[in-house]
């Protein structure tokens, strides 16, 4: 058995010790919230925070996280995570809304090192998370009010 904390729940999981740690939180854990995208890191649906690190799910193997906090969208209650979510509806953010999770816990894991970045720490720090309906404008503005603490 593989021991973690689960949004400040304590779990255990099963799975083998390579399994990726996003099936452990969908299939066995069963919140669906994190999403998978492309099975290799690099569209960033499938984004967690792993002690408060955004990192891909869809690589990481569950026994990594033994005895680490994992934080998926369902727990995201951090200040900047609180103003993302509402930020997020103000700016009417999501279309098809699939990589909207991963989005938010990007966005939230850099504005908890980063509180008050300039446009282009925004466009950086979000390059790597892929949107399938092109609404980087309308994330770019909600990660600007999160962070002015403005309505978007």
């Amino acid at each position: 058995m593989i021991e973690f904390e689960l949004n400040g729940e304590s779990v255990a999981s099963a799975s083998e010790v390579d399994t990726p740690l996003l099936w452990v939180i969908r299939d066995e854990l069963k919140l669906k919230g994190t999403k998978f995208g492309c099975g290799i890191a690099m569209c960033g649906a499938c984004t967690v925070h792993i002690d408060g690190v955004a990192t891909r799910s869809c690589i990481t193997p569950v026994s990594t996280v033994a005895g680490r906090a994992v934080t998926t969208i369902e727990g995201l209650a951090t200040d900047a995570g609180k103003a993302l979510q509402q930020a997020w509806v103000d700016a009417q953010v999501p279309q098809c809304g699939y990589c909207q999770s991963g989005q938010i816990m990007q966005a939230a894991g850099f504005l908890d090192n980063n509180p008050s970045p300039t446009d282009a720490q925004i466009t950086a720090a979000m390059n790597g998370n892929l949107c399938r309906c092109m609404a980087y404008t309308r994330i770019h503005k909600a990660i600007r009010a999160a962070a002015s603490g403005e309505g978007a």
